[in-house]
């Protein structure tokens, strides 16, 4: 069984920065993507960002990208997302998912087999 934990999480002002971290125990782990999804009270889980299992691919919604930046690192087995500009409408609780199989629909929750239990990020002033 792959347990992901993800790290980081908390308060920040808006505009400002913060670093989520994730690591996933599998020794299979260079061969995972990796993605993190985000869900806000009363809404749907929503995709933020997917590297794929080369860490040469990345993907971002619509909502982060450019503000954003997912990097994954196999010696460490960990996944990061730089969170830059940080805007109120970011709270949220994100999660790390893992996708041994490299699905092409990576924006789907469904395409993910391993997921941490989220962290809380909360941007107000």
């Amino acid at each position: 069984q792959v347990q992901v934990v993800e790290y980081g999480g908390g308060l920040v002002r808006p505009g400002g920065s913060l670093r989520l971290s994730c690591t996933a125990s599998s020794r299979r782990y260079s061969q995972f993507a990796m993605a993190w999804f985000r869900q806000a009270p009363g809404k749907e889980r929503e995709f933020v960002a997917k590297v794929s299992w080369s860490g040469a691919s990345t993907d971002y919604g619509d909502s982060v990208m450019g503000r954003f930046t997912i990097s994954k690192d196999d010696a460490t087995n960990t996944v990061e997302l730089q969170m830059d500009s940080l805007k109120p409408e970011d709270t949220a609780v994100y999660y790390c998912a893992a996708d041994p199989w490299g699905s092409r629909q990576y924006e789907y929750a469904s395409s993910y087999d391993y997921w941490g239990q989220g962290t809380q990020v909360t941007v107000s002033s």
